[in-house]
């Protein structure tokens, strides 16, 4: 989705915390960006939690992922991203804040992606404010290879607070969906685990 050559690794060393929470929005980016195939699914199948919230997010993924299989999660993903299904999303920031595509969130998105050097990667056609994209970037500031220290924290109140959780919420009500209704499930958890942090840290 990004262009890697973009990122600049700002060598920060990065605490194991840091670590886990850029894995799960590495996570969230890819099953964000495309349904999963048959081997991600055998590793997702894996997941054990604990009594934890989201320890029992990342438990109902793995049971989840155990009773899917390629075809089914790929027929999901089509039905809910394509328009076509009764619980079709639309997951853009310019559509929960905006009410349109291609909206002033997206101009604002695109302004700060300048500034940090990011570049779409070639041949991908989504907006730049497509949830999966969002989360990428997530990822690359919360693990340290883009921008520096503290940036994640901008990153998320000025972009992603504002709608996140309530795509993931209608995400997890998708009544079409199983498998990525356990993915809604496991990202409105973990952005509201990541929202009281920042809070609390203010």
């Amino acid at each position: 989705m990004l262009d890697s050559r973009s990122q600049n690794s700002s060598g920060r060393v990065v605490d194991e915390i840091d670590r886990a929470r850029a894995q799960e929005y590495a996570l969230l980016a890819t099953l964000l960006s495309h349904s999963p195939d048959a081997q991600l699914l055998q590793r997702l199948a894996l997941l054990r939690g604990d009594a934890s919230p989201l320890g029992r997010a990342h438990a109902a993924l793995g049971e989840a992922a155990g009773r899917t299989d390629e075809t089914g999660a790929a027929r999901e993903y089509f039905d809910l991203f394509s328009g076509l299904g009764q619980d079709a999303l639309l997951p853009y920031a310019s559509h929960y804040l905006a009410g349109s595509f291609y909206g002033r969130p997206l101009e604002r998105l695109r302004k700060m992606f300048q500034n940090f050097g990011i570049e779409t990667a070639a041949g991908h056609s989504e907006p730049e404010d497509h949830i999966a994209i969002l989360c990428e970037v997530m990822a690359g500031l919360v693990g340290g290879d883009i921008g520096e220290a503290g940036a994640d924290r901008e990153f998320f109140e000025n972009y992603l607070a504002g709608w996140i959780r309530c795509f993931f919420v209608d995400l997890e009500r998708a009544r079409s969906a199983d498998f990525y209704t356990c993915v809604g499930s496991l990202g409105r958890v973990f952005v509201d685990i990541e929202a009281e942090a920042f809070a609390l840290s203010a």
